[in-house]
């Protein structure tokens, strides 16, 4: 990331999400999605991501918006992303402040995107286990806003089910704009990416 203070080493860019098949396409896996939008857009040449045992992720090392950076998908699941998420920090020597996590958010209306870094978890049960993981909450949340629950409908069913018809149309446009925010953030910092994406 463009800051004062210049990594000297990539920045990790991780999506969360849960494994396989039967979680495609959830509201929980956006993360992910983002991500595979993400190595579509690395230059020269569009990435490719590989299991790495070490770190138990899926990661892809490239270059985005003139950057080094580490494309990461725990292949654990959501609620114990943090072991990976920490293992492949370490393993390429990323500071947690130097940590981008692009996560699903049902306290942002469908379709926003916003960032910020640290804060609560707002009982998100992936963040909960990065931040216990990485030992701070001091890292920075693309948060790809999918909405609230309809009427009684529990939380966890909510993210765990596939957008509804009416908003599968935007959902490109969810992970385009997310994706735009994490390369404002690789080449300009936190606060300009801000201001041009919460003021979109």
């Amino acid at each position: 990331m463009t800051t004062a203070d210049q990594p000297s080493g990539p920045t990790l860019v991780v999506g969360l999400a849960n494994p396989g098949p039967d979680y495609e396409g959830t509201r929980h896996n956006i993360g992910w999605d983002v991500l595979q939008e993400l190595a579509s857009r690395a230059l020269p040449m569009p990435a490719s991501f590989s299991t790495h045992k070490k770190t138990n992720c899926e990661i892809a090392q490239t270059r985005l918006a003139d950057t080094p950076v580490v494309l990461a998908r725990p292949r654990s699941y959501m609620n114990l992303s943090g072991g990976p998420v920490a293992a492949v920090a370490k393993y390429f020597s990323v500071a947690p402040t130097d940590v981008i996590v692009i996560h699903d958010e049902i306290d942002i209306d469908f379709g926003q995107v916003r960032l910020k870094r640290g804060g609560g978890e707002g009982g998100h049960n992936g963040l909960r286990s990065v931040s216990s993981s990485l030992g701070t909450r001091d890292y920075i949340r693309v948060r790809a806003g999918v909405g609230r629950p309809p009427g009684r409908m529990a939380v966890a069913d909510f993210v765990l089910k596939r957008f509804s018809k009416l908003e599968e149309p935007d959902v490109p446009f969810l992970i385009q704009d997310a994706a735009d925010a994490v390369e404002l953030l690789l080449k300009h910092g936190l606060d300009t990416a801000q201001n041009q994406v919460h003021s979109a």
